[in-house]
């Protein structure tokens, strides 16, 4: 199978067949768009990115911001946004909070106040322009505007009447599958198969995720021979109908890429996810030039012109911008409609425990997600926040369908939070 027809496998409901468990095979043929010249070019690319994602029908009236205070509850932080006439909405950040907290109340919260975030596209153009912070992106910046956003997006769903991903286009898919991620590096190949079996016990997954290499390590494994032991160990145990993922973290150089990923075709993993260096957008698309397997990248990203990079030269197959570091659902829509345009599917990153929501409402709308998206438990935790309970249903999640983000009582969730890091 020819690596980039890996594209063509993930179907409108999100699903893969697996009955071999197979996604791709070694020798295949390497020839790609971007070989071929027929791949979509750079101003093609700019013109997909810039159409409108966001469709707010039924907001008649002005919704102006009054305020934006960040919360604090049992350990989790909200943002609460609230308008002039009374209308509310709420985001989690991603456990971020007591480190970005200056750049959302000096940076991002004065911008907004007094704003009628009707025109929330224009508004996120102009906040990045506003006081220069187009050089503070990355990470942080990106991040705390995030949270604004997903909190004003939940607003505007319940002034709407309509769920966060009826805002950006019609429902295509109610059940996500995904894939069940282990963190760990600590862990010898049998103590690694024991985490992902009990996350399997837990979630039901049809699909895992697990670390490869050191984690920007310069090609050194976590402990020596834990890698080369655990691929096949993985395979063996889980057998031919689950799903693999590796996660190399930028850990090598493209030849050790190129060997470990040979490993992983051998043994059928379904993508192989950062092998080198984030930023070294040329390394990774020499790994993915010499590999049959899907190559997935853009966890760190912070620029639309490094995704198009990736995509015009196809430097990965699989684009992954996170929801938050990335700076919220608009923006990563944007990367998903240059996708689309190179066949390419865009399945983003998660980080932070409430972000599986807001990648379900993403995965909801966009056609090629791939076959599964990213979780990493929690559910539990959110699920009586929602009407109908948030659940897992033969390892898929279901997709909230209430107003905006779907939590059915703000006030509700938030009794007994207090403000922090309140703005001088």
């Amino acid at each position: 199978m020819e690596r980039r027809n890996f594209l063509k496998l993930s179907t409108g409901a999100g699903a893969l067949s697996l009955s071999s468990g197979c996604a791709s095979q070694p020798g295949a043929s390497k020839s790609t768009e971007a070989e071929s010249g027929a791949g979509p070019s750079a101003e093609e690319l700019d013109r997909a990115a810039a159409k409108p994602v966001l469709k707010l029908e039924g907001a008649t009236s002005p919704v102006v911001i009054d305020s934006i205070r960040l919360l604090n509850k049992d350990g989790e932080h909200f943002i609460h946004v609230r308008s002039k006439d009374g209308a509310e909405g709420i985001s989690l950040d991603n456990g971020r909070a007591e480190e970005f907290y200056p750049i959302l109340n000096e940076r991002i919260v004065p911008y907004f106040i007094g704003k009628d975030v009707r025109d929330l596209e224009t508004h996120l153009w102009e906040l990045y322009r506003s006081q220069s912070n187009y050089k503070m992106q990355g990470l942080a910046f990106w991040s705390a505007q995030a949270w604004v956003e997903f909190a004003i997006l939940d607003m505007l769903g319940r002034i709407t009447g309509k769920s966060i991903a009826q805002l950006f286009g019609n429902i295509i898919r109610r059940e996500v599958p995904f894939y069940i991620a282990s963190g760990r590096r600590d862990t010898t190949p049998p103590e690694e198969i024991e985490v992902l079996q009990k996350l399997v016990e837990e979630t039901g997954a049809k699909a895992i995720k697990f670390r490869l290499g050191g984690r920007m390590s310069r090609n050194a494994d976590s402990m020596p021979g834990r890698t080369e032991n655990l691929v096949p160990l993985t395979r063996k145990t889980f057998g031919d109908a689950m799903a693999l993922h590796g996660d190399a973290n930028s850990s090598y150089d493209p030849p050790k890429g190129i060997e470990i990923g040979r490993l992983l075709e051998e043994y059928n993993f379904l993508h192989y996810e950062e092998p080198c260096p984030f930023d070294n957008l040329e390394d990774t698309k020499k790994v993915a030039d010499a590999l049959t397997i899907p190559i997935a990248g853009g966890e760190q990203e912070f620029s639309q012109y490094r995704f198009r990079w990736m995509i015009e030269n196809r430097g990965v197959d699989i684009v992954q911008p996170d929801l938050h570091y990335y700076g919220g659902l608009i923006r990563s829509l944007r990367v998903a409609n240059m996708a689309a345009l190179a066949n390419m599917p865009t399945t983003v990153h998660l980080s932070g425990g409430f972000a599986f929501v807001y990648t379900l409402h993403f995965a909801a709308v966009v056609p090629d997600v791939g076959p599964y998206q990213e979780y990493k438990k929690g559910i539990e935790r959110y699920a009586d926040w929602f009407d109908p309970k948030l659940e897992i249903k033969d390892g898929a999640l279901i997709v909230p369908e209430g107003p905006g983000v779907g939590i059915k009582d703000i006030q509700s969730v938030l009794k007994g939070a207090t403000e922090v890091f309140k703005p001088a």
